[in-house]
Parts: C-alpha cells; sequence; structure tokens
C-alpha cells in the first residue's frame, strides 16, 4: 500500500549538483563573451583627416571624418572628436589622409609668422606665467649716464611657449622665457637683448578688458 508519504516523496523536485554546476557555468561564459563584447566596443572618437593636409593650412571640423578606435592610455595623443574649436585650426605639419590627427600636429594659432627669442627674465617671474601665457614685452633704453629711460611695450600679447628654469649653485632665481614674437619684431627684440636694455614680461590685459 502506497503510502502518502511515499507520494510526496516521489513528487518532489531534486537538484541534481550537476545540473546547477552547468547552470552556473553557462550563466558565467554568458557573462565573459558580453563582457568581452562590450570592450571591444569601447572605442574612442577621434578625428581622422579626410584627404591629406599640408603644413600651415587652416582647417575647419568639416575637413575632417571621425572613427571609433581603440587608443587606451594613448588616446589623450589624438584629437578626440567634439574637441574642435569654432575658429578652426593650423596644420603644424603635414598630415595625411587617413591618417588619425596627432593633437600636436594642429594649433590655434599661425605660428608661420613667428618666431621663438629666449628672453633672460631678471628675477623670479609671476606665478601666472608659463607656457600658454600672453605677455607684454616691456623694454626700457639703458641711458650713457645711468638709469634707464621711460619704458615702453615693444610686443604685445605675445605668446610664452617655453619656460626654462635657471639650474647651478649661482643662480639669481630668474629664468629664460621663450617667446613667440612676430618676426618683424624680432630685430628689435634681439637689438634690446644684446644692447643691455631692462626687459621685462608683464601678463597681458585679455581682451575686452
Amino acid at each position: 500500500m502506497t503510502t502518502r508519504r511515499d507520494r510526496g516523496e516521489r513528487g518532489a523536485l531534486r537538484l541534481d549538483p550537476r545540473l546547477i554546476i552547468g547552470i552556473a557555468l553557462i550563466a558565467g561564459s554568458t557573462f565573459g563573451v558580453w563582457t568581452l563584447v562590450s570592450g571591444l566596443d569601447d572605442g574612442v572618437e577621434v578625428y581622422v583627416a579626410r584627404d591629406t593636409l599640408a603644413s600651415g593650412t587652416r582647417i575647419q571640423v568639416d575637413d575632417l571624418d571621425t572613427e571609433s578606435v581603440r587608443l587606451g592610455a594613448s588616446a589623450q595623443r589624438y584629437l578626440v572628436a567634439g574637441e574642435f574649436p569654432e575658429g578652426g585650426l593650423v596644420v603644424a605639419r603635414t598630415i595625411e589622409a587617413g591618417e588619425l590627427v596627432p593633437d600636436a600636429s594642429v594649433d590655434a594659432t599661425d605660428r608661420a609668422g613667428l618666431a621663438t627669442v629666449v628672453v633672460p627674465s631678471r628675477g623670479p617671474l609671476p606665478a601666472d606665467v608659463a607656457a600658454g601665457t600672453r605677455v607684454d614685452v616691456w623694454t626700457a633704453a639703458e641711458r650713457k649716464g645711468g638709469g634707464y629711460e621711460p619704458p615702453t611695450v615693444l610686443v604685445s600679447g605675445a605668446e610664452i611657449s617655453g619656460v626654462i628654469e635657471s639650474e647651478g649653485m649661482v643662480s639669481s632665481g630668474g629664468a629664460s622665457v621663450e617667446v613667440l614674437v612676430p618676426r618683424e619684431k624680432v630685430a628689435a627684440l634681439l637689438g634690446a637683448l644684446a644692447s643691455g636694455d631692462a626687459i621685462d614680461l608683464v601678463p597681458a590685459r585679455p581682451t575686452g578688458e
């Protein structure tokens, strides 16, 4: 005679441990594949030269295409889509068609008419003077009897391209500053340096002030 207890035991669901392990393995494999595919799609949109871009050419965003690429940490070396200034960019060196646009190969400033002149600072530089800063170059001619003439602005709004800190034990605490100067002003600035004129770099007033 079949008892009620026997029928309950036969009706109870018995899970095989091997079945549980199999389900877990399948779920884990599915998640791994999903993660891999997601990683493959994790690209960065960067600009690509549609045609060969010659050095000195001013380009607009319409001159470029975009492409999703996986660059990892090197992504910061390239011009990322969406980071294009309204005024356009100037090509600093030739970029071949289909080449990713390196950030260092374009600039917002046309440097073709500029020259770099190293100007020694007469003392410590202001904290806000660094590469990229715009400065006015003030000069004062030395008088024969001593002292200096009233200072005047020789170059307005010159961009600093670099700062060379003084080294060595016998340093006055000053620094040499690489200044981008219009070529027509180079002779006058070099003349002031050669004559021993007093030269100071003053942060330029922002446009509109």
